[in-house]
This record gives structure tokens, sequence and C-alpha cells, in this order.
């Protein structure tokens, strides 16, 4: 079979770390072994039922059975204007402040090929979602991180930033609650971030995915409630995880009018809207019972609880994150993040993410995801104990 070269683009996309430990993962499991896989960022319930259910009905609507509008049902657009007024007192013009994606991770991506010429500068958290690095070298791009240490309560400081850096920057990426590191954002961060985007003339790309998940009775703060916020840039909503609907691929970006027009023109070459019937899904999902939100975040604290005090019992001193799905726990000395992990795969069978998959600054920790029940995780911490590692 005559095998044709792949262009240079797709040579120079960043190597994808996890599709390595998902091999290793699945080799342990097709040997037989009982893995237990805290290394994945999948959740682990079902969609509401009455979510289920209004895209049931409007699968039958034969006018959902043409072509969506190519910017998204308006109806959804008023019903993410509602959620957000409602949530966060952040209003929104539907028409022009708010773009429909295929999920989070497609503005994500998206985003750098709608505002950066080749050489622009982003910055990046890093630690950080690695589909931020996809998204600049797709756009011919340049990173320059800003580390995330545990010093700063895992936030970046803006007073590291060069002259040159903030001079050549044009976008930056910010994600709270984050992945991987669990922590949130404080108010008086957000205003610092739009006092610093206003100055450099910076857009804010804020990855709101984990929104819904604060935990000790704190909620998670949007970027849009910050004053000012709007106009230096947006956020990207997913429903991924608000209301396990990560296999849907429904999303959406707010904010910044002009950000938004770009987003849509873009999109308006690369697809035809999401399927009608998702969409109104959706924005029953927005705009119906929120009580399931409410059980899902009370189950991910109890999680948290039972992991962290399980991990705390066999030795290994571990600080509880405030938000997100995931734990970031420090790596015994001895051993790299990947070392670490490949040990507890051989020898525990037990799975997390190695902390460099995630930057340079990610060394020195593991990933652990909350996505499992309490009596696996409290099972995966006897394992891990039975190592002696600690």
């Amino acid at each position: 079979m005559k095998k044709f070269e792949q262009s240079q683009l797709l040579a120079s996309l960043p190597k994808q770390f996890f599709a390595t430990l998902v091999e290793k993962v699945n080799s342990y499991v097709q040997q037989g072994y009982d893995v237990i896989n805290l290394g994945q960022g999948n959740p682990d319930q079902p969609t509401p039922q009455h979510i289920v259910d209004s895209l049931k009905k409007a699968a039958e609507k034969p006018q959902y059975h043409k072509y969506s509008p190519f910017r998204g049902q308006i109806f959804l657009k008023d019903a993410i204007s509602q959620f957000y007024e409602r949530e966060y007192g952040v209003v929104l013009d539907p028409e022009k402040e708010v773009a429909i994606l295929f999920g989070g991770k497609a503005g994500l991506v998206e985003i750098p090929q709608c505002l950066l010429n080749p050489g622009d500068v982003a910055l990046v958290p890093d630690p950080g979602y690695p589909d931020y690095w996809s998204g600049v070298e797709l756009a011919k791009a340049k990173m320059a991180v800003m580390p995330l240490k545990t010093e700063n309560s895992f936030l970046p400081d803006y007073s590291l930033l060069s002259e040159e850096v903030l001079n050549e920057a044009k976008l930056m990426f910010l994600n709270y609650p984050n992945n991987p590191t669990g922590a949130t954002a404080t108010e008086k961060f957000f205003q610092e971030t739009v006092e610093l985007a206003n100055s450099s003339n910076i857009c804010v790309v804020h990855d709101f995915a984990y929104g819904a998940i604060g935990f000790d009775g704190k909620r998670p703060r949007s970027f849009l409630q910050t004053e000012g916020a709007k106009e230096t840039g947006i956020e990207i909503y997913t429903l991924s995880k608000t209301y396990n609907m990560a296999g849907w691929r429904i999303g959406f970006a707010v904010g910044n009018p002009s950000v938004i027009e770009a987003i849509n023109l873009l999109q308006d070459h690369m697809y035809v809207s999401v399927f009608s019937a998702i969409q109104e899904a959706a924005a029953a999902a927005l705009l119906e019972d929120q009580e399931p939100v409410n059980k899902l975040v009370d189950m991910y604290e109890a999680r948290r609880n039972t992991l962290i005090t399980s991990l705390n019992s066999i030795g290994w001193s571990v600080e509880a994150p405030q938000g997100s799905f995931f734990a970031w726990l420090p790596v015994p000395e001895g051993y790299s993040s990947e070392e670490f992990s490949d040990l507890l795969l051989e020898k525990a069978q037990v799975v997390v993410a190695p902390g460099a998959g995630f930057g340079e600054y990610g060394e020195g920790y593991v990933r652990v995801g909350l996505l499992t029940s309490e009596d696996r995780l409290r099972e995966a911490a006897e394992r891990i104990g039975a190592l002696n590692l600690f």
C-alpha cells in the first residue's frame, strides 16, 4: 500500500504524552490485572436523565435533520446568556458575545489561529492543559511559560514576566479551577490579570472547564465577574464536567465581541454548527433542574476527602485541592514523575498521570483523578501504602 507523507504541520505538533500512558495501562489490563485508573480526566457518571430525555425528543424533530444554522441556534445562545446572569451576574449579548463550540477543547485549539500570526507570543501556564500547546503550534506562534508554583498558590506571578515578553505577547491562557493542580483563582488575581491585559494589550482566554466544581463551600469565580474582564478577553465553558456531557461535544465561548466574531468566522469555514438536538439538550441542561450539579459537586468533595485522608494515613503528605476533580500530589524523593507513575502501575496497578506531561514545572508531581468510587480510592491508597515508599 502506498504511504503518503504527512504535512510539515502535522509533524510539528506536540507529541501526545498521554498516548504512551494509555498504551502502558492497556497492556496491564489485557494481562488481566485489576487496574485502578486515576490517571484519566473522563467523568465517570452518566448525563442527568432529563438532559438525555430532552435529546431524545429533540432528535425526532424533522427541522433538526437539516443543517444547523452556521453560528448555532439562538435559543442556546439565549440559554447561555441566562445561565451566566443567573450563576455569575454577568450580562451577555447572545448575538455578539456568545459562540457555540464543539466542546471546550475545540475553542481552546481554535483561538490562537483566530488571533495570532506566525511568530506572535502566547502566554501559557506551566503546568497546564497540553492542548494549549497544540493551538499555538497550529498558529505557528511561540509560547512563553508562566510557572505555577506551590509558593504562589499555583497562580502565575506576573512580576516575573519580562518587558520583552509582555511587549510580544498577544494572548494569555488561564485555567481556574486548575487542571492539573486543583487550585482556584482569587478576585484579586483576576483584577491583576485585567490590569496587565489592558496595559499590555493581551487577550485573556480563561478556560473555565471546571467552573462548577469548588469545595469547602467556596464557589469558583468566573473571570467575567471581574470589572473590565469582558473588554480584555473571553471565557470558555464546557458542559462536559458540569453536566457529565463529555461525549456530547458541546461548549461555548463568551466575552469580547471581536474575539467571538473571530471564532465564529473560523468556524464558518470549518463546520456547520452542532446537531440542533444536542443544542436543545444543552439549553435544557443550563436552564432546567440544577440539583444534579449540586449532588455531583458533593460527590467529588466526598471523594476528595476520602482520597486525601487515605493518602495522609499511609504517610504520603498531600494537600486537598480547592476545585476541579483532580488532586496534585508531590512525588517522593528519588523519583521523577514518570518513574514514580511507572512504579505505581507496575507494583500496585494504580494509574496516575506524571506531572511532566503538563510541562516542565509539572515535574515532581503526579495528577490523580477523583473519577472512581470512594471504595476504589481507599483501595488505591492501601495498595500504594503496601509499597512502603513513605
